[in-house]
């Protein structure tokens, strides 16, 4: 008689994945900044913060580390990038908006656990799995998931900004690997990426669930990833562990 595979690791991504911002991010800035006696259109702030993320990414990757920054200093260029390319070029107004938001971003009041999550957490506690976190979100998140109820689910947390590895680094998986004393073909991870969680976790021999959300499949994913791996939100997680195991679902 063949063996069952027996998942005893989960790892999970946490933005997107078991969290989201209350309100949009572009919303967060104008209603900062209107404080603040500046107006910027929302959806102007929106797209200057995909710029200026990905620019700060790209030059400054995993919080400008390794190039002598802090993750508090490179959020505050974020900020002041965002609001330069929506064209408010005052550095010294901006400033004070900056900081708010940063402390605002780390209030767990500001953030919202998705649909589902809570139940697929305790509901693999219930399984006796152990829980990790993989993440490359930076220091405050430890303190927002104390502040929403989730850190008890954990037995560690690894952020790309306290191991110095960044999603898909094989090593930032590996770690959770030997933090838990599991091989990877007894783990999975979770998360919304494609190339940092899905593909990141898999290449580590980890099996892999890519949360997707209700809205169209990118094509691209849709043909690289197994239909049974994919979640349209995490209430469809038991029943993949079930379906990957090869047990048939809990009535």
């Amino acid at each position: 008689m063949a063996h069952r595979l027996q998942i005893r690791l989960l790892t999970w991504d946490v933005k997107d994945t078991l969290l989201k911002l209350r309100q949009p991010i572009g919303e967060e800035y104008a209603s900062k900044a209107r404080a603040h006696g500046l107006e910027v259109e929302a959806l102007a702030l929106e797209q200057a913060f995909g710029q200026a993320y990905r620019a700060q990414s790209h030059s400054f990757p995993n919080y400008g580390l390794s190039q002598g920054l802090t993750s508090h200093q490179w959020w505050l260029d974020v900020v002041l990038q965002t609001f330069h390319l929506a064209g408010i070029r005052d550095a010294k107004a901006v400033a004070p908006i900056a900081d708010q938001l940063y402390k605002d971003l780390s209030r767990p009041c500001t953030w919202q656990v998705l649909e589902g999550a809570e139940a697929a957490l305790k509901g693999c506690r219930e399984r006796g799995l152990r829980l990790a976190v993989v993440s490359n979100f930076d220091r405050r998140l430890e303190d927002i998931l104390v502040g929403l109820g989730l850190r008890d689910h954990f037995d560690f947390l690894l952020t790309s900004e306290a191991t110095g590895w960044p999603k898909p680094d094989p090593r930032i998986f590996q770690e959770a690997l030997r933090l838990a004393n599991v091989e990877p073909a007894v783990a999975a991870h979770i998360g919304d990426s494609y190339h940092c969680d899905y593909k990141g976790a898999r290449a580590v021999g980890m099996h892999s669930f890519l949360v997707v959300g209700p809205g169209p499949l990118d094509p691209a994913v849709k043909d690289s990833v197994p239909q049974e791996h994919i979640l349209p939100s995490l209430l469809h997680l038991l029943p993949a562990l079930d379906r990957l195991e090869g047990s048939p679902p809990e009535v």
